[in-house]
């Protein structure tokens, strides 16, 4: 595991960091280390494993919260028959 050290940070950057930790219930550390994740793409499982995340995934998450839409399908004919070339 990689330890960093994050030097001259601004004093209204670290209290926005802060406040940010506070509202998702984290510390300082781990609002951090999910900052980074969200912004190197990485999406890391409860198993530990690191995997990337696909752009449906990612489109579906952005989305979630503002509820799904329910789209009428049309209804389908059958297939017309293949020509012939007799």
């Amino acid at each position: 595991m990689v330890s960093i050290t994050l030097k001259d940070l601004d004093e209204t950057l670290e209290e926005r960091l802060r406040i940010r930790a506070a509202d998702n219930g984290v510390s300082i550390e781990q609002e951090a280390t999910d900052i980074l994740r969200a912004v190197l793409r990485e999406d890391v499982q409860s198993d530990g494993d690191s995997a990337p995340i696909d752009l449906a995934s990612s489109i579906r998450a952005k989305f979630a919260p503002f509820g799904g839409v329910e789209l009428e399908l049309p209804p389908r004919d059958p297939i017309r028959p293949a020509p012939r070339f007799d």
